[in-house]
């Protein structure tokens, strides 16, 4: 039709015709003019494109001075695949993606600012979401701070409490164990104004007493509710004390202001680590919120809530009280102490790290041990915990920038450093980074030449050196050995193993590097090479008594001593030394726990293993070994003479 003169034609295959057009110019790189670099991977596109569906990109376009010319965004946080995938829906409108790949969509769509694709990936997560995946899907929400599918989330939970409680990642969960004295008679409330009044009681502690959250967590802690329907702190002694909470309140508590001479506030924003928060709030006030709860028999309740920015469970349990307490301020009876007897702190096991971790690096660094990345079942890591011996106390120091298994870490010139691993979405990475504890942060370092994981890692003459691995495809080990200069921060090539070598033990000893068992494929071995770096050389010496791949190494008075591992059948307990100026190996005292995976590290006179997988589970547990007494030890008192 031609109405009032005018030409009017509307060719409905054009538009579809000109994207799949563009969209092939971008995959053979014709007139492309930006280039996104995104974790070693370089994906071409068209500036103008990718403007008009990306409001980030756009920012950064616009404020390019170059108008002419190639841009290049760099992206090291972003996984490839779910980058590709959004340039796709740039060009063509259509979203396409694996179910494992939707949530990488999710955090590359909110980074680029694409919020209808954000959207449609959050409500496609929601319609999977089931009791087994509820947590796991709460802590990405809480993650990518997106509160609609927060409020849809605890809506859910609300109503599958008790089967979600069942489930691992709940299981996993930190928890805060309350013991509630009753008068004769009285029960404890089933409304959530009672989790809400404790939520209070722990905002309250914090601050009051200076404590981080997992030392409340660390024992059971006793409160009293009274006749009168006050809620009362149990470890109140003799004394005034102060009232908070609404007058108009039903529940009330009552705790003692705190005596100690050096408590001090807790600043909410405190970078010491505490438990992990479970929300990106690191700037601004951390999120407290009472979730859901139930009952689960007789004067026993259930509750999950976020205290501090961290998704905790709170477990109540109601007892009456073994003798009339007055119905004001009550004391604390000496029967309900939890005050430990000397022979019970003799007993006291080492308190675990917050995650199981299997295939984790750990290194000593300024007398602490340090516990990073690392994988439990499905999921590999980016957190990092630190164990302070002194305070037999787990606290969370800066996460890595990428997630990470199947690694090592090594200390070089005061700093952590790791390289390779798995992510958990590819079978090896090339990327490393290291941790600088002055600043408390992770920067990148350049990547290695190839791609790999369960590589050797270790420090040797003021470099890092890279030894073996899996190759690209898993099935065997590699030869390579690469060395890295922090100065140049540049990588060269050493001689090879005699060996292909993956999961393989690695240490430095009176400057030769110790290459100990692994695999070749998957058959273990007990063979073991050394490394001089004067004539760049690989000299076999004499083989351990037991073929273990996944072992760990510490050097400990001029010895190697190697712990666990694999033998191909089984998770080891076994632990072995070699003394170098006999060039032998003999077994000793064996630990607690079978551990393949784990990693160890030397604290004053004792040598740590931590983590692990002990055949049927992921281990958050540590031991000690003391040489002297040739004993491993679960407990506590093993640190006593640090």
């Amino acid at each position: 039709m031609i109405p009032n003169g005018y030409l009017m034609f509307e060719d409905e295959s054009f538009l579809d015709s000109t994207v799949a057009k563009m969209n092939a110019l971008r995959k053979s790189g014709q007139f492309c003019d930006v280039r996104l670099q995104v974790c070693g991977h370089e994906l071409m596109a068209h500036r103008a494109v990718l403007a008009c569906c990306s409001p980030y990109l756009f920012e950064i376009f616009n404020s390019d001075t170059e108008l002419h010319g190639v841009s290049h965004v760099k992206f090291e946080d972003l996984d490839p695949e779910a980058v590709e995938i959004l340039l796709n829906y740039a060009y063509t409108a259509q979203l396409k993606a694996d179910k494992e790949l939707v949530r990488e969509v999710y955090s590359a769509a909110k980074r680029l600012k694409m919020e209808r694709v954000k959207q449609i990936c959050g409500d496609y997560l929601l319609s999977k979401m089931d009791c087994q995946s509820a947590i796991s899907f709460r802590n990405f929400a809480s993650c990518m701070g997106d509160g609609r599918l927060l409020s849809k989330i605890d809506g859910y939970i609300q109503e599958h409490l008790l089967e979600i409680s069942d489930q691992e990642d709940f299981l996993k969960l930190p928890r805060l164990k309350l013991e509630v004295m009753l008068e004769d008679n009285l029960s404890l409330p089933s409304n959530g104004k009672l989790y809400s009044k404790v939520i209070n009681w722990v905002q309250r502690s914090l601050w009051e007493s200076g404590e981080h959250l997992e030392r409340l967590m660390e024992e059971v802690q006793t409160l009293y509710y009274s006749a009168d329907h006050k809620l009362h702190d149990g470890s109140l002694l003799e004394g005034q004390t102060e009232v908070f909470g609404n007058e108009d309140d039903h529940i009330q508590f009552v705790q003692k202001k705190p005596v100690r001479e050096n408590a001090h506030r807790q600043k909410s924003s405190s970078s010491s680590g505490s438990l992990s928060p479970s929300s990106g709030t690191q700037h601004g006030k951390l999120e407290w919120k009472y979730i859901a709860s139930e009952k689960t028999n007789n004067n026993t309740y259930l509750c999950l809530a976020v205290l501090n920015g961290i998704l905790c469970v709170i477990f109540l349990h109601g007892r009456t009280s073994p003798q009339s307490s007055p119905s004001s301020t009550p004391c604390m009876l000496k029967s309900m102490s939890f005050e430990a007897a000397p022979e019970e702190l003799e007993e006291k096991l080492l308190l675990p790290m917050h995650y199981a971790r299997s295939g984790l690096g750990t290194a000593e660094l300024d007398g602490s041990l340090v516990a990073a990345g690392g994988y439990n079942r499905e999921e590999c890591l980016r957190t990092v915990e630190c164990y302070d011996p002194k305070k037999d106390c787990w606290t969370f120091i800066a996460p890595m920038r990428t997630p990470r298994a199947r690694f090592q870490m090594a200390v070089l010139m005061g700093q952590l450093y790791v390289m390779g691993g798995s992510n958990g979405h590819s079978d090896e990475l090339s990327c490393g980074e290291t941790y600088d504890p002055q600043v408390d942060e992770w920067t990148q370092v350049p990547e290695l030449r190839t791609n790999r994981c369960n590589a050797g890692v270790c420090s040797l003459n003021n470099k890092l050196y890279v030894v073996g691995g899996a190759d690209p495809c898993g099935q065997k080990g590699l030869k390579n050995c690469d060395a890295f200069d922090p100065v140049t921060k540049t990588w060269t090539n050493c001689a090879p193993l005699n060996i292909r070598r993956h999961q393989a033990a690695v240490c430095e000893l009176d400057n030769f590097m110790y290459v100990i068992g692994g695999a070749e494929s998957w058959n273990c071995l007990n063979t073991v090479e050394r490394y001089n770096p004067e004539n760049n050389t690989w000299t076999l010496i004499a083989p351990m008594n037991v073929a273990r791949r996944g072992a760990a190494v510490a050097v400990y008075e001029g010895q190697l001593f190697v712990v666990g591992g694999f033998d191909g059948s089984h998770a080891l307990r076994c632990v072995e030394v070699y003394d170098p100026a006999r060039n032998e190996w003999k077994m000793l005292g064996s630990m607690t726990s079978a551990r393949s995976n784990a990693g160890v590290a030397v604290l004053g006179n004792l040598i740590c293993a931590v983590g692990g997988f002990d055949g049927n589970n992921f281990l958050n547990t540590m031991e000690t070994y003391s040489p002297n007494t040739n004993e491993w030890s679960p407990c506590v008192q093993a640190f006593s003479a640090l």
